[in-house]
């Protein structure tokens, strides 16, 4: 499900949950345990990647929708404790976007500290309105954080996916290339970091995300998201996503 790539001091956590790197329990145990793994065994930059054509097609509303009420606040948990892992990371992250990151996929790559995308027919966004979930107020405050509130609270009200190119413009993809480039900017990008001092340049880092990181850590997303999820609009909603990917 998770891949570890060593690249000298760069450490990439690879998403690898065919077909769609789609976040359940497991995968998510494993990507926080991958981040405090390496972190703490000396990787100075991390990479997280996807698959080519899918970065994360978010969370795996099959499986999570027959749960219980303390599985999916379990879920949730890790979701977001695994998008304050990377917030909050004592060294820099890279979300390297091969392809489609709707959804959860967008919620990881967001909480990163730079996004380079590939170019190609893919979307990005925060679609969770469409299938019946309120944006969460910190993943809200993300989002601000990179588009502006205007920009922000336009899509998230609509539940808007938009192009990597339409990404890009409004700031929520830092750079786009042909594909083949994808992993090579991403080493260069960090390890163009990483020559600087070190102290210097994570304490920056981690100021300018002062207000986003006190908010995770005082966050009640989790229980308002969990009843989110057992409301009769969300469980229509998700009922009918389930039954269209049925017919695909």
């Amino acid at each position: 499900m998770l891949e570890v790539i060593v690249h000298g001091e760069i450490a990439e956590l690879n998403l690898n949950r065919p077909p769609a790197n789609a976040l359940n329990h497991e995968l998510l145990r494993k990507l926080l345990a991958a981040i405090d793994d390496t972190v703490g065994g000396g990787a100075r930059g991390l990479v997280l990647s996807g698959q080519e054509g899918m970065f994360s097609a978010g969370i795996d509303v099959p499986e999570l929708l027959g749960m219980d009420r303390p599985a999916i606040l379990e879920f949730w948990s890790l979701l977001f404790a695994s998008s304050k892992a990377l917030l909050t990371s004592p060294i820099p992250v890279v979300a390297a976007l091969a392809g489609h990151s709707p959804a959860g996929g967008a919620v990881l790559a967001a909480h990163c500290d730079y996004r380079i995308a590939a170019e190609g027919p893919y979307k990005i966004g925060f679609n969770e309105v469409q299938v019946g979930l309120p944006l969460s107020t910190t993943i809200f405050m993300v989002f601000e954080e990179l588009v502006g509130a205007r920009v922000a609270r336009q899509m998230a009200m609509q539940g808007k996916l938009m192009t990597m190119d339409e990404a890009l413009d409004i700031g929520f993809v830092d750079e786009l290339l042909a594909a083949d480039r994808l992993m090579d900017r991403v080493m260069d990008y960090l390890e163009n970091l990483l020559s600087l001092p070190p102290i210097a340049m994570n304490r920056t880092r981690l100021t300018g995300k002062a207000r986003l990181i006190e908010a995770a850590r005082n966050a009640t997303d989790v229980k308002l998201v969990t009843d989110s999820w057992f409301s009769a609009e969300t469980q229509t909603a998700m009922q009918a996503l389930v039954e269209s990917l049925r017919k695909k």
